[in-house]
């Protein structure tokens, strides 16, 4: 009998190393890691921030540690003068209307890569093809971001990016001496 409970503990135990292990194989368990994200740009073109200068930058990208987790898909932008939203780059309108209230705004930059705008008053339409800079909308009331600020998120064949990776111009960090 006391063999048949070793037996039992053991496959027990076996069965509980064996579950992490298949776990981690699964796709919703796979680690989100924008720094090895391949974003390849077609030759030549390079993004804008979708806020005239000046701006803050509020909150940064946080990527989740799954599909599912918990993190920060975007950045939020806080115009310090004009509200106009403008296009970062050329694409075709997606999507243009309201989700759960609020203005949401897509665009589909082509090679598996759009970016999305909220809270927006969109100023163009599904199906409208715009240029780098273009006007598409202002920022409206309503979101996730604190009020008067823009989300600004990008997916890379479907995955959320941070978007200062395609960003041109991302201001260089400055190491300030201690004390």
């Amino acid at each position: 009998m006391a063999g048949f409970a070793r037996a039992g503990v053991l496959t027990a135990v076996l069965l509980l190393m064996a579950v992490p292990v298949a776990a981690a194989a699964t796709p919703q368990a796979r680690q989100a890691d924008p720094s090895s994200t391949q974003v390849r740009l077609p030759v030549g073109q390079t993004w804008e921030w979708p806020l005239p200068a000046p701006f803050r930058l509020e909150r940064p990208f946080v990527a989740p540690a799954h599909e599912y987790g918990p993190g920060h898909r975007g950045i939020d932008l806080l115009p310090l003068a004009d509200a106009v939203v403008r296009a970062p780059a050329g694409g075709v309108v997606a999507f243009a209307g309201q989700v759960a209230g609020r203005g949401v705004l897509t665009i589909d930059h082509g090679d598996g890569l759009v970016s999305t705008f909220e809270p927006v008053d969109a100023a163009v339409e599904i199906g409208t093809a715009v240029a780098r800079g273009d006007h598409i909308g202002r920022i409206a009331a309503g979101g996730h971001a604190a009020g008067g600020r823009l989300h600004f998120g990008v997916r890379c064949q479907g995955d959320y990016i941070n978007p200062l990776l395609l960003l041109d111009g991302v201001p260089r960090a400055v190491l300030l001496p201690c004390c």
